[in-house]
């Protein structure tokens, strides 16, 4: 008969398991291109380039960059150098106080313009594929429907769009009784502990469900290598620029201007009519943060004729980071860049 492991066996078995410090995370070997303000450029080369256009990676503005390089099997960016890729990253930093005036068009325009510059200077076609996860996906959509030139191809991951279909975030934004402009006056950026707390919200019984399922797990090296990783970033957040946040909620989550029309960018009208690059929107049915109504919406309204959604089960970040997106996930974005490049 097999014998019943009780909870304080876990917890004892976890104790010993469980690293000296914190998850090492952000560890494929990297160069920084460029530097300005608290952002930085991040170039991942290589040893033997397979493919001239390279990779440009926009992470969430208010989470830390390296979801997307969480470790050994969890690290995207290290799967795709391994298959010849040259990927580079944004890695948005820490605003202080004083960035409490960066507006969307410094973040998207002018940071984010800088960004695909630069890494096009590498380019061998002169071109980069742009990736935009989460908000980064957002802020990635209105720069490629207003700046299209050099942008070989566009993959949104998990990105929000229609915010009529944001879920419940969307109604919580509109309440008459959330008043922006006292949040910034209060505290000019939007703290990152209050946006936690907010996210927490959405599935109160969350921690309570992965504390079940980490006693449950204890005994799995690579599980308790993965949950800590995922748990050092998911608590490693960073505040929202004030202006830039004034923005994203009267404009998308309220006027809902990706949709409606109105948004611009440094100047220029963001139309999604106006996206004709290859286009692939991913999007996870079990997406709490971004419903995939609200990201499917950007394959209905760009004019792209080469253009695709694919929805696969998941969570927001579970989807993205965990052992099977190795074999799930990461080859069909593998596929969309390499057979659109040279």
């Amino acid at each position: 008969m097999k014998a019943t492991r009780s909870p304080l066996d876990s917890i004892v078995a976890l104790l010993r398991r469980a690293p000296k410090g914190p998850a090492a995370v952000g560890i494929t070997p990297h160069s920084v291109v460029w530097t300005e303000n608290k952002w930085k450029l991040m170039r991942f080369a290589p040893a033997q380039p397979k493919y001239q256009t390279p990779i440009l990676m926009v992470p969430s503005l208010i989470n830390r960059w390296y979801v997307l390089d969480l470790g050994p099997t969890r690290s995207l960016i290290e799967w795709l150098v391994a298959q010849g890729h040259e990927v580079f990253c944004i890695d948005w930093g820490t605003p202080g106080a004083e960035d409490r005036y960066l507006t969307w068009d410094d973040i998207a325009g002018r940071y984010l313009g800088r960004a695909v510059r630069i890494a096009r200077r590498f380019s061998r076609s002169g071109s980069v594929h742009l990736l935009g996860y989460c908000l980064g996906g957002t802020l990635a959509t209105t720069y490629v429907a207003a700046f299209p030139e050099g942008i070989a191809s566009f993959l949104a991951l998990a990105a929000p769009i229609d915010f009529d279909r944001a879920g419940i975030m969307a109604t919580w934004t509109r309440t008459p009784t959330f008043d922006v402009a006292a949040l910034l006056e209060a505290f000019g950026n939007v703290p990152w502990p209050l946006m936690q707390a907010t996210f927490k919200l959405l599935k109160p019984a969350n921690d309570a469900v992965k504390t079940v399922a980490l006693l449950d797990r204890a005994w799995d090296d690579e599980f308790l290598e993965g949950f800590l990783a995922t748990e050092r970033w998911g608590n490693d957040n960073v505040s929202f620029p004030g202006a830039c946040y004034a923005q994203y909620i009267e404009q998308l989550y309220r006027q809902n201007r990706l949709i409606t029309g109105g948004f611009a960018l440094t100047g220029r009208p963001v139309e999604l009519s106006q996206i004709r690059c290859p286009l692939l929107a991913l999007a996870f049915s079990d997406d709490h943060i971004v419903p995939v109504d609200s990201a499917a919406a950007l394959v209905d309204r760009a004019s792209s004729p080469d253009k695709q959604l694919v929805v696969q089960s998941g969570g927001h970040v579970g989807a993205v980071v965990s052992r099977k997106a190795a074999d799930r996930l990461w080859p069909i974005m593998a596929k969309f860049w390499a057979t659109r490049s040279p």
